[in-house]
């Protein structure tokens, strides 16, 4: 496939677009209430899609992070990590009890940027990053503390599938001052919120790239400045998600089972793994939501159905103290994100839903499309 090419016009040139339609279901989530279903289409019943959370913003976690990545493993199939093939055994040096035997299990999934982040994906992301470059949403950045640039490996901006296309927006990165020369000749070094943008939005573009190999992305992340990263980008204008951005506060889901073997917590999840899936799914249908209802009707069935995720969240906390029989802390789960209709010039919308991304819908009704990035942390809000 050629390369997408662009000029860059004036903001004027931005438009909006037409609403599409909304999601239909046909699971149901922990609260009785219809949810999306990828294993169910015309009547034939599929082996349903493996579940990964994609770990960002960093390519790979440290030691004192293994206690909340080892808490994913209850609600998702396994763990993805995106990291630049240089950087290859650093993510076994930086937690070597828990990286080590989640990838010879095949619970860990070391994605190569080279590959993952292919023509599709290089395409929607530098279109993203040029509306946004077009509508100002870097204009008058300050300066970083220190005027210190963050380095950006090169296959994660899409080299490894279209040099001409990376480059071409580099130099224009460069141009405004938003890059600045590769100092490694693997990494071109980035203002920090340029840098925090891209991550964003591969974030949500790693499950447009999974569907086609056959898995469910769903990025997580247990970095608050992530999650505040992902409702800045989808506040942005001109990001049509502006005015949908939900933050659902964390409840105490699961626990810190940093002390509990990797076989306990595996023999846990076989049991239990589908009421962990299910609020996880549930969350997500609850975000929708909210983002489809006016923003003063949010708050009234935020409370009215707060007590509901509570009760949910309880009920898990409880089986896992039972089935661990530890007095183990707790660790909370919760979810930011937007759903929005899909607009005319609305790139990672209409990526999303190209990929297939709202299966389970019934295919004559177009679905809206959602960013989202699932948040753990001992905190309680976001």
């Amino acid at each position: 496939m050629g390369s997408a090419r662009w000029t860059f016009p004036t903001r004027s040139h931005h438009r909006r677009g037409l609403r599409l339609g909304e999601d239909l279901s046909c699971e149901h989530d922990v609260f009785g209430r219809a949810t999306a279903s990828a294993s169910e289409a015309g009547g034939v019943v599929n082996e349903p899609s493996p579940e990964v959370a994609y770990y960002y913003p960093a390519p790979y976690w440290t030691d004192d992070e293994g206690n909340w990545v080892k808490s994913l493993l209850l609600f998702f199939d396994r763990v993805a990590i995106l990291l630049p093939g240089y950087m290859y055994g650093r993510h076994l040096t930086a937690d070597p009890t828990l990286a080590g035997p989640l990838e010879e299990r095949g619970l860990l999934e070391v994605l190569e940027p080279n590959t993952w982040v292919d023509q599709k994906v290089t395409e929607d992301l530098a279109t993203v990053l040029v509306d946004l470059l077009i509508a100002g949403a870097f204009d008058d950045l300050p300066s970083p503390p220190g005027d210190r640039f963050h380095e950006l490996s090169y296959s994660r901006m899409g080299y490894g599938a279209d040099v001409g296309l990376s480059q071409m927006l580099v130099d224009e990165l460069m141009t405004r001052g938003l890059a600045r020369p590769t100092e490694d000749g693997v990494s071109v070094p980035l203002h920090p919120i340029v840098r925090t943008t891209i991550l964003v939005v591969l974030g949500q573009l790693a499950r447009v790239a999974g569907t086609g190999r056959g898995m469910a992305v769903h990025p997580a992340t247990s970095d608050f400045t992530a999650a505040r990263d992902l409702i800045r980008v989808l506040d942005r204008e001109p990001m049509p998600s502006v005015g949908h951005v939900i933050s659902l506060d964390l409840e105490a889901v699961t626990l810190n089972l940093d002390s509990v073997p990797l076989d306990d917590v595996l023999d846990f999840r076989a049991e239990h793994g589908d009421a962990h899936k299910s609020y996880m799914r549930s969350l997500r249908g609850f975000m929708g939501e909210l983002a489809a209802i006016d923003a003063r009707d949010r708050e009234r069935m935020l409370v009215e159905r707060r007590q509901e995720l509570a009760d949910a969240a309880h009920d898990l906390r409880t089986t896992a103290r039972r089935g661990f029989a530890k007095d183990l802390s707790s660790w909370s789960l919760g979810l930011a994100g937007a759903t929005w209709a899909l607009a005319a010039a609305d790139p990672l919308g209409l990526a999303l839903t190209a990929a297939g991304l709202l299966a389970g819908a019934v295919p004559e009704r177009a679905s809206p499309p959602s960013a989202y990035s699932y948040v753990f942390s001992a905190e309680r809000h976001l």
